[in-house]
């Protein structure tokens, strides 16, 4: 079965009888091995009352006493099913109660028993909706009945029954191996499992790529299938030329100068070739600007619902493990759309103008061909501008252009983002393959290469257009969301501020605001230590998601809707509103009715005041709507799933290092102090590592949680956030990721308030 319950479930609605024919076509069952499966599956369904058949057709059945979760399980076996919305109350589960589901899956959860004042609720897991775990590290052991598979995660409490296929598993006892799970629990048989690549003797010999994306089933290739369907989709024509009918169609800007902005790495070959984004800028009268940003038009090539199309939903984003990318396309899909110095292109060309002080005052956004002039690194024009590197004459109208850019207009909507609350992160070694505000959901300015964090500012605006535009037209999109942080969450970081004296007060009690980070940041700046705690700031940011309804974006400071559409080559968020705006430009109505002479201009945001009509005919507005309300839980997923599998490579690359240097002592801060120990921040490296309670062998230790800190009965020593201590490195472990330290020097002198009774 290709398709999850989740996916299933999905096509249905409350008021609407669905065909099995429907589903087939939609879930993509292409054979009679399919079909049976996604009719057991229907079969199921009906008999726990979660569908009701009526004349061959299927509806989803309301039932309040059936509730959406994700299950949350510990290494003890106790596991809770987490609602998604928040302020919602965990559901307690046994372990008989479990059905089969495991940590990470998403279930159908029934409560049997109401929560009390004391008591979570519990629940019995009725239907299992999508499996987390659809493959698993594991190390290989023997037994009387053949080979098993011991998962490395200790919260996946079971093993597997191992086919071996290949008779090789002997060599391979325990090793570390990736497993897929070819049949998950049935009755009291075990799952079944087949050992897919034996990555190392142990996690260490292991590649950490592998580990990486074996761990989170992340393809780390394309399949056969999938990339002849890519030698054969559309091309353009040798000559770079595009077709005249399609230019004809199009906003003609073949003439307007236009440059590619990318990282040198990008440029010298490292990554796979992707350049999605052109930028072009012409002064208007009265100091405004007009500012144009060309967004490779992927959808154009791309039929929706097509081979490729899916397997690009079922990614979601593409991954980037530092120098290894897991991309959405397959490469020569990615070079067929990418824009090429001479080379004619489509494009979604959003157009601004911008006053003088940096706000934009009207918009157009138009399908359009391009043709880039000028292909230049963040580097090469940073010298130019700073007049380290002499400019060819053949760039000096580009360069004049850039200028302009970077000097005059970029600071001046800096300013506006500012005024409004907005702040950004300073890092030195800060990368980000997005060139909008990626997945931190904040800019980030890398004080080495200043003009990249100017041109987030400029992408940024276009993301916004297109919100306002969909917002105004009341067009089905996808919007990008970031709640504002959790005020709990935030306490230790003011804490830690308020030891190192800085002065971190927020405006409001009862709810963090933009500019409350804005005014942390420059106090964190003139402190002592603005690594560590711009490090601590950013991680009590909530990760920014995806809605079909409009909202806030703290972050940014938006309140009123954002949208990613800069990178339709490596998110499919943003391929899915480049099709909302096709749809638009092809299906809109842009007068009232046909006996109208006149019609507007879609596009542009002078229509709102002039439209009193339905843009988009009803059926093409439901169905999109119904498509993208199936699609926003999917996609926030594997936004997820690549956050975690990018912050995982960094903490293997983190404790591969550190691994060699157990026994060396380093100067840290205390950045988190719990009751059983506290964590050391170590500047020189960036690196985090636990000094646990029972390592602390000079005193009895008691945990103050009022004032953050662990407080010695005897010697009254303390450690709390802020101080300074001295540890040594005691372990790594390599796999987990977990570094003990032990202390050597430091900490404080408890006062007489830390013995105070809480």
């Amino acid at each position: 079965m290709n398709f999850s319950i989740a996916t299933l479930l999905s096509q249905f609605s409350q008021d609407k009888l669905v065909a099995g024919k429907i589903l087939e076509k939609k879930l993509g069952c292409d054979d009679d091995l399919d079909i049976h499966k996604l009719q057991i599956a229907l079969d199921a369904l009906e008999k726990a009352g979660i569908l009701t058949k009526e004349m061959g057709k299927y509806r989803r059945v309301a039932r309040e006493d059936i509730i959406e979760a994700k299950l949350r399980c510990s290494s003890k076996g106790f596991c809770f099913a987490i609602q998604d919305e928040e302020g919602t109350e965990d559901i307690y589960v046994r372990e008989s109660h479990l059905s089969s589901a495991w940590n990470g899956d998403r279930v159908l959860v029934k409560i049997v028993k109401e929560g009390s004042r004391r008591r979570s609720p519990e629940g019995a897991v009725q239907v299992i909706l999508d499996r987390a775990n659809p493959s698993l590290l594991a190390r290989i052991k023997k037994t009387s009945n053949g080979y098993r598979a011991v998962p490395l995660d200790d919260r996946l409490l079971f093993e597997l029954q191992l086919l071996d296929e290949n008779a090789k598993l002997d060599t391979a006892i325990d090793h570390l191996v990736h497993v897929e799970v070819r049949r998950y629990p049935l009755g009291g048989s075990l799952p079944v499992g087949r050992v897919t690549k034996i990555l190392g003797s142990d996690a260490e010999a292991a590649n950490d790529i592998d580990i990486v994306a074996c761990k989170h089933d992340l393809p780390q290739a394309f399949s056969e299938k999938h990339l002849e369907a890519a030698k054969t989709s559309p091309k353009p024509a040798p000559s770079g030329k595009i077709a005249k009918a399609e230019i004809g169609r199009r906003l003609d800007l073949r003439s307007v100068l236009t440059v590619t902005l990318e990282d040198e790495n990008y440029l010298n070959g490292k990554y796979p070739e992707l350049v999605e984004n052109a930028f072009s800028l012409e002064p208007l009268p009265e100091d405004q600007w007009h500012l144009g940003i060309h967004i490779a038009d992927f959808s154009h090539y791309l039929e929706y619902e097509s081979i490729l199309d899916i397997e690009a939903k079922k990614r979601g984003t593409a991954v980037y493990l530092r120098d290894f990318t897991l991309p959405l396309f397959p490469e020569s899909i990615t070079r067929r759309c990418s824009f090429l110095v001479g080379q004619e292109r489509l494009s979604i060309s959003i157009l601004l103008t911008v006053d003088k002080t940096g706000q934009v005052v009207e918009f157009d956004i138009q399908p359009s061909t391009i043709k880039v002039d000028h292909q230049l690194s963040y580097q090469q024009v940073q010298s130019f501008l700073r007049q380290q590197e002499d400019v060819p004459k053949e760039l000096d109208e580009a360069v004049e252009m850039l200028d302009r850019l970077f000097y005059h207009l970029a600071p001046l909507v800096k300013a506006q983002r500012i005024q409004r609350g907005g702040f950004e992160f300073s890092l030195i070694d800060a990368t980000c393959p997005f060139k909008d505000e990626g997945r931190l959901g904040a800019i980030v300015n890398n004080s080495a290469l200043p003009i990249r964090a100017l041109l987030m500012e400029l992408c940024i605006l276009a993301g916004k257009a297109v919100a306002d535009h969909c917002r105004a037209l009341e067009l089905p999109a996808l919007y990008c969301i970031q709640s504002e942080p959790d005020l709990m969450e935030l306490e230790d970081f003011i804490k830690l501020g308020l030891n190192l004296d800085l002065d971190l007060d927020i405006e409001s009690e009862e709810e963090i605001q933009p500019r409350d980070y804005q005014s942390f940041v420059q106090e964190i700046t003139n402190s002592e230590h603005p690594k560590i705690l711009t490090y601590c700031l950013k991680h009590t940011l909530k990760s920014p998601y995806y809605s079909t309804k409009p909202g806030a974006h703290f972050g940014l400071a938006y309140s009123d809707g954002y949208c990613h559409v800069i990178s339709p080559g490596r998110r499919y968020a943003d391929l899915i509103v480049q099709r909302i705006l096709h749809v638009l430009f092809d299906e809109g109505r842009d007068r009232r009715s046909t006996r109208s002479r006149k019609g507007v201009n879609l596009g542009s945001s002078n229509c709102y005041e002039e439209i009193n009509w339905n843009v988009l005919p009803a059926s093409i507005q439901t169905q999109w709507e119904h498509d993208l309300a199936v699609a926003v839980h999917h996609l926030n997923e594997r936004d997820k799933v690549a956050e975690d599998a990018e912050s995982d490579l960094d903490g293997l690359k983190k404790a591969e290092k550190m691994k060699e240097r157990t026994g060396e002592v380093f100067q840290g801060l205390i950045t988190g102090v719990q009751s059983y120990g506290f964590f050391v921040e170590i500047e020189e490296l960036m690196v985090e590592g636990l000094v646990h309670v029972s390592s602390l062998k000079d005193d009895w230790y008691e945990y103050r949680s009022r004032h953050s800190c662990l407080v010695g009965r005897k010697n009254r020593t303390a450690y709390r956030l802020g101080d300074r201590v001295d540890v040594q490195v005691k372990s790594v472990d390599y796999y987990r990721q977990q570094i003990d330290l032990v202390t050597v020097g430091g900490g404080s002198e408890a006062s007489n308030e830390d013995f105070e009774d809480e």
